[in-house]
């Protein structure tokens, strides 16, 4: 139970940290709406790479690997 407290942190942490580095990267250098779409956009492929390490730890977990 632990363990998914630290993991929820940790991922809320990098969705975090990767809008933030969009914003960094390209705040000002394009419009509000674009850096807004930008940053949907990377923290959605964070999130599903997040979504999929998850669900390999279940399954390796599920058949005792």
């Amino acid at each position: 139970m632990v363990e998914i407290l630290i993991f929820s942190i940790a991922g809320l942490g990098a969705l975090f940290i990767s809008g933030y580095a969009v914003h960094m990267f390209v705040g000002g250098l394009v419009s509000i709406e674009t850096e807004h779409k930008l940053i949907v956009v990377v923290c959605g492929a964070v999130l599903c790479a997040m979504a999929y390490m998850a669900w390999d730890v279940v399954q390796r977990r599920k058949n005792g690997r």
